[in-house]
């Protein structure tokens, strides 16, 4: 990703806000385009398929009725949105499918590989990390101590879990993770594009058993869990449609339905700080605890254990970075790890 460029003249605005706007000025150049946003549709809690007003009209009911404030179209110390509303044609699949159709021209006709959203650096932090935060979840579910073999044990470790790349892109990420010792890995990814792109470059590069489909996100016909699900860039990406407030509301929806219990959600993000982050997953709690009680209230479905937050937090990435600005420190990127419950 482009370096981010502060604004000295703009005393008043934090770190996260001068890092998300020129984040988005820089992320919208052709020289930026790395991932492909996943799609934002949504099943209903019987499996139907909904159309797209319907949809829509649930996630911003869903809104309404909660009252809440959607953190990546404006952070807490912010009085009013963006005039533009945040908005950006990075939000949009027709962007995505023409920036992977420049991408598959490039790799056939010089081999290039493509953009790496956030960069290398960012994405061997998330996945070193990631690897530690895996085995020691490994160890503890084994009752197994640090003995100081934490390297060569953790390809036993990392067996068990099963990994989904939201958003894949090129699939980079994917071919880091398996450095890493993952094994089971798939990539998902609305543009069809970016899909092929991946698929050539796993086996050109050395990682035919690296999976990957064309699938929607809130949409999805995968029909398994993951034990590991990962987000670099899509939550960004969603929160920059038209219908970014709604189309976030959708995704949280959908992923928790994604990751299996006891496993985790990590989301790496430049336009959204830790706090935010966890500030969105705690609205997403409370609104399914809302549903989970008018359910239970209703006399349909007893209440019997269910009333436990989806999601918790476990972890962040504080390698990242820093740069002070208006007297205030700030990162320009946040990885946050989230427990399925």
């Amino acid at each position: 990703m482009a370096g981010i460029k502060l604004a000295p003249e703009e005393p008043e605005t934090t770190p996260q806000q001068q890092a998300r706007a020129t984040a988005t000025d820089s992320l919208a150049s052709d020289d930026d385009r790395s991932i492909a946003a996943d799609s934002w549709s949504i099943k209903s809690e019987y499996g139907s398929t909904l159309d797209d007003d319907q949809r829509h009209a649930d996630a911003a009911e869903a809104l309404s009725s909660a009252n809440f404030r959607v953190s990546s179209d404006y952070s807490s110390d912010k009085e009013e949105p963006d005039a533009d509303g945040g908005q950006s044609m990075l939000g949009l699949q027709s962007y995505w499918d023409a920036a992977y159709s420049d991408e598959l021209s490039n790799f056939r006709e010089h081999g290039h590989t493509g953009e790496v959203w956030f960069g290398d650096d960012v994405m061997e932090i998330v996945t070193s990390w990631t690897k530690d935060l895996c085995v020691e979840i490994s160890q503890k579910e084994m009752s197994v101590s640090d003995n100081g073999e934490v390297n060569d044990q953790a390809d036993k470790y990392l067996s068990s879990w099963n990994v989904l790349d939201l958003g894949t892109g090129n699939g980079l990420l994917l071919h880091q993770l398996a450095k890493e010792g993952f094994s089971d890995l798939t990539g998902t990814d609305y543009s069809e594009g970016a899909v092929e792109l991946s698929q050539h470059l796993s086996q050109r590069d050395g990682f035919p058993n690296i999976r990957f489909m064309v699938d929607d996100i809130l949409d999805t016909k995968l029909e398994r869990q993951f034990k590991l699900v990962m987000d670099k860039g899509t939550l960004d990406a969603i929160g920059l449609h038209p219908d970014g407030p709604v189309k976030r509301v959708m995704y949280w929806d959908s992923v928790s339905k994604l990751v299996a219990p006891g496993g985790i959600l990590v989301i790496t993000s430049c336009n959204n700080t830790k706090d935010e982050l966890l500030e969105e997953v705690e609205n997403f709690n409370m609104r399914k605890s809302n549903l989970t009680g008018d359910v239970s209230s209703s006399g349909s479905e007893a209440a019997s254990g269910t009333d436990h937050p989806p999601f918790e937090y476990l972890s962040h990435v504080r390698t990242y970075p820093t740069f002070m600005f208006g007297g205030s420190v700030g990162s320009r990127v946040a990885t946050v790890a989230f427990l399925r419950k």
